[in-house]
């Protein structure tokens, strides 16, 4: 079994953030669906990148590595020989690709990995039942049969964002037009916006509606050369590190992405941090921060880490509207919790929320839940401790962040790892 050992310390200097891996899926699939050749710079080697990449080649793109950057044929999906599409553990892979696949007539099987089968897919799978595409079986795996068909599509917000990404992506393709209308509040706004931007960057139209959009048919992608913007996600763990203890700045964030998880910049105002930007960088030190309510609507992966901050705050913070964490790749209710308990802290788990009882950590064993949320988490916390932490299932950074441990260290932290 993978662990790793992080001693306290309090991080000092600059990192340049880590590619969006957010965008870069969004930039891979639009560049496969574009006829000619497109290039895409940077991309992180993670475990979720070379999964969508993997299943855009098997659908008959081509995608070339040149260090940093994928240069992506596009334009050759088309009806054939059954595929099979490996998406591990990436819930974006499988839910952008699911729709696309369809809307080529592909003869796909899909299978995943982890907690990837568990989490939902009905109301996705339903609407496109509904619009002529077969399902070999309820979960994965399975395969799909038939061709997607245009039409009225109509999604809960409060589920996946997700959801509408890949009809987002797929709709533009088939004959006609369509819609698709939200049968609830949309929850993670700032996931589709960055959808829409890719879209429109890749000369596709989509038209808003009051309570969803319009997407014309018979739409062709255009190729291009984009850089991806650096991951405000993956930024968090180093600014929060930050404001428990230390001094950081991250270069290469965007102040108008549209990635939600922008939104901790202005939490950790709230929690006291002292925390600045301008057009280059975002810096944060450390200062005294008091509890704060924090709604989890639209930054569901950022609330490991914000619990972990609230832990060294005073008084109790309360995370809400947060019951979509219980699909993730652990129950993130159930394993934040259970990681701020196994360091010596307090909090209380209801159905969609947590209550986070400050006043510090003391160290300790954890379980990483094979969740690299949840493992970046512990390494966070571990910096603020009073003794160290040993995290197990390190290997969990691979998914979205593969040098997390070697970022650690470059800002002067101390841990040993073991990827089993």
């Amino acid at each position: 079994m993978s662990r790793a050992v992080i001693h306290p310390a309090a991080l000092s200097g600059t990192l340049a953030a880590p590619p969006s891996k957010s965008a870069a899926h969004r930039a891979l699939i639009c560049a496969a669906l574009a006829d000619g050749k497109s290039r895409v710079y940077p991309l992180a080697g993670s475990a979720d990148m070379a999964a969508t990449a993997q299943c855009l080649c098997a659908m008959g793109a081509q995608i070339v590595r040149e260090g940093d950057a994928a240069f992506v044929e596009g334009g050759r999906c088309a009806a054939g020989s059954p595929v099979t599409l490996d998406c591990a553990e990436s819930g974006s892979t499988l839910r952008f690709l699911l729709p696309v696949a369809a809307a080529y007539g592909l003869r796909a099987t899909f299978v995943g990995h982890g907690r990837l089968p568990e989490r939902p897919l009905g109301a996705l799978a339903d609407q496109m039942k509904a619009h002529g595409v077969s399902f070999s079986a309820g979960a994965m795996p399975f395969t799909i049969g038939g061709r997607l068909s245009p039409g009225r599509y109509e999604l809960p917000g409060d589920v996946s964002s997700q959801f509408v990404t890949g009809l987002l992506f797929a709709l533009p393709l088939l004959d006609g037009e369509s819609e698709i209308v939200l049968t609830s509040p949309l929850q993670s706004v700032g996931y589709v916006e960055m959808t829409l931007r890719a879209l429109q960057e890749s000369g596709v139209a989509v038209t808003p509606t009051e309570n969803g959009w319009r997407v014309p048919g018979n739409q062709r992608f255009r190729a291009f050369d984009r850089t991806v913007e650096g991951d405000w996600s993956n930024a968090a763990f180093w600014l929060c590190a930050a404001a428990i203890g230390g001094t950081v700045r991250i270069t290469g964030l965007s102040n108008d992405s549209a990635q939600g998880d922008r939104a901790v910049y202005e939490i950790l105002e709230r929690f006291g941090a002292d925390i600045k930007r301008d057009a280059h960088a975002v810096c944060c030190e450390a200062a005294p921060l008091r509890a704060q309510r924090i709604d989890a609507g639209q930054i569901p992966d950022l609330v490991p880490v914000l619990a972990v901050t609230a832990a060294f705050a005073v008084g109790d913070t309360e995370i809400y509207n947060a019951a979509r964490l219980r699909i993730k790749e652990s129950d993130r209710l159930a394993s934040t919790a259970a990681l701020l308990r196994a360091l010596g802290g307090s909090a209380e788990e209801y159905p969609d929320r947590l209550v986070v009882h400050g006043g510090g950590l003391r160290g300790g064993d954890a379980q990483g839940a094979n969740d690299h949320r949840i493992v970046m988490a512990a390494a966070v916390a571990a910096l603020g401790c009073r003794e160290k932490v040993c995290v197990s299932d390190a290997h969990a950074v691979n998914k979205s962040y593969p040098n997390f441990f070697d970022d650690l260290k470059k800002l002067g932290g101390r841990c040993n790892v073991d990827m089993g």
